[in-house]
Order: C-alpha cells, then sequence, then structure tokens
C-alpha cells in the first residue's frame, strides 16, 4: 500500500516524519503551505505524477464547540468552503444556489475500514480567515452550525475527490474559536497527540 501523508506545515508532522518515514519505504510526506490554494495546486501537481491507495490530511484545527477537550484528536468526514458564494444584503448565497459547483465535500475512505478507531468523527469548514470576532462567528455558527475550523480541509477533500483516490483527514484540536487569544492555545499538546495517534496508525499498514 502506497500512502501520502500531506500536511500544511512541517512543524505538524515533523514528528511523525522522523519516527516513521525513514522506517517506512511506502509512506511519502508532503507539505504544501498553509491555506486552500496552496494545498490544492501542491496536491494536483503530485497526483499528476504519482498514484496512492491512500491520502492522509494531518493536521491542526480550530473548535466551535467547547464539548471537544483541546488536544483531542478527531476524523474529519465532511469538510465545507464556507466562504464559496455571494453575499444578498443580509443573505449568503452558497455556490450550490448560484449554480457555479459545489462547497461540500466527503472523506472517500473511513478510518474504521483500517484500523478500531474510537475518534469522533465531526464536520468542518475550510476558511481563508481564521475566525476571532464574536458577530462575525455567532453569524456563521447559525447558518452552518460548523463544529470546526481548518484553512485547507475541504480543499484536500476536493483534490482528492478529482483525483479519484481514497482520503483521510485527521486533526487535533489546537484552540477554541473566539476572540484570538495565544495564551489559551495548545498547539504544542495538539501536535503531540496527532503525531502519536499517526504513528501508531501508520505503523499498522
Amino acid at each position: 500500500m502506497r500512502i501520502l501523508v500531506v500536511a500544511a506545515t512541517e512543524f505538524e508532522v515533523g514528528g511523525l516524519r522522523s519516527e516513521v518515514g525513514s522506517q517506512k519505504s511506502n509512506i511519502e510526506f508532503l507539505v504544501t503551505g498553509v491555506g486552500m490554494v496552496a494545498t490544492a495546486f501542491a496536491l494536483g501537481r503530485h497526483f499528476a505524477t504519482n498514484q496512492f491507495d491512500l491520502v492522509i490530511n494531518l493536521g491542526i484545527a480550530g473548535s466551535f464547540e467547547r464539548g471537544f477537550a483541546l488536544g483531542e484528536v478527531v476524523e474529519v468526514t465532511e469538510d465545507h468552503l464556507s466562504e464559496l458564494g455571494a453575499e444578498d444584503d443580509d443573505t449568503f448565497l452558497p455556490i450550490e444556489a448560484l449554480g457555479f459547483g459545489e462547497s461540500i465535500f466527503k472523506n472517500n475512505a473511513r478510518l474504521s475500514s483500517y484500523i478500531n478507531s474510537d475518534l469522533r468523527q465531526v464536520t468542518a469548514i475550510t476558511v481563508n480567515t481564521v475566525h476571532g470576532h464574536e458577530p462575525s462567528i455567532n453569524k456563521l455558527t447559525g447558518r452552518l452550525k460548523p463544529q470546526l475550523e481548518s484553512m485547507e480541509g475541504a480543499a484536500f477533500f476536493y483534490a482528492c475527490k478529482q483525483a479519484g483516490v481514497p482520503c483521510l483527514q485527521i486533526r487535533a484540536l489546537s484552540n477554541y474559536v473566539e476572540k484570538r487569544n495565544r495564551d489559551a492555545w495548545q498547539i504544542g499538546l495538539a501536535i503531540k497527540n496527532l503525531n502519536s495517534f499517526a504513528i501508531g496508525f501508520l505503523n499498522t499498514l
């Protein structure tokens, strides 16, 4: 089985690469850069000349739900390009309503097909601007009720869908979506837990 591990930054998968990458020749790493444009371009270019049996997106994310513990690792099964559409005064029109495409993408593989997993399955949105302003957070949660946000997930699902490759998105929660509060972030814990999970998972494949 040939596997591609995709991350926005080296920081998110550095421990995993050093632990697993040198031991398993069937695992390749791709660091795309931050954001949906960089992710889609890097994956499209890579898929043009490479084939994989499974592609895994690993990263951190912000949580809209306080019931999730920071550091928790989850499986994203649906991701939404939340900003893709048009404003009509106070109403947001998604790209589907305009007749120009789609904004919701899903995984086409399940973690439970590979291992016995107790990770929570969640839905997410992908954004160009992470939320840190209470009125915009309230407006968004009222419209979409997202659980997580990242800057790459839906673009990852889109690229894998176009390439026809099985894909999973696994994320660890680094912060709550709120007014920007760096003192409350748990990025180190999130990356540690994400890499620990991924090491165990990849060692079973």
